[in-house]
């Protein structure tokens, strides 16, 4: 595989070669950016119980009211 490298900027979300390059459709690319700060990722992990015999602690019982509330 031989690799060739073009600087470029992005203008309106696309990106544009400095120099006047054109390559075949459907030429697969890969795009480098230096320096580039990504923003931190936040994880939320789901609760997890140390003991799984602990699970009987949480169940829920359902009750069913009368009617509606004369809304």
């Amino acid at each position: 595989m031989d690799i060739a490298a073009f600087e470029g900027v992005v203008v309106d979300g696309q990106i544009r070669l400095r120099t006047d390059i054109r390559l075949p459709e459907q030429t697969r690319v890969y795009v480098l950016v230096p320096n580039l700060k990504a923003p931190k990722r936040v994880h939320i992990y789901s609760p997890r119980l140390v003991h799984r015999e602990q699970a009987a602690d949480f169940k829920k019982e359902v009750i069913e009211g009368a009617g509606d509330a004369g809304l």
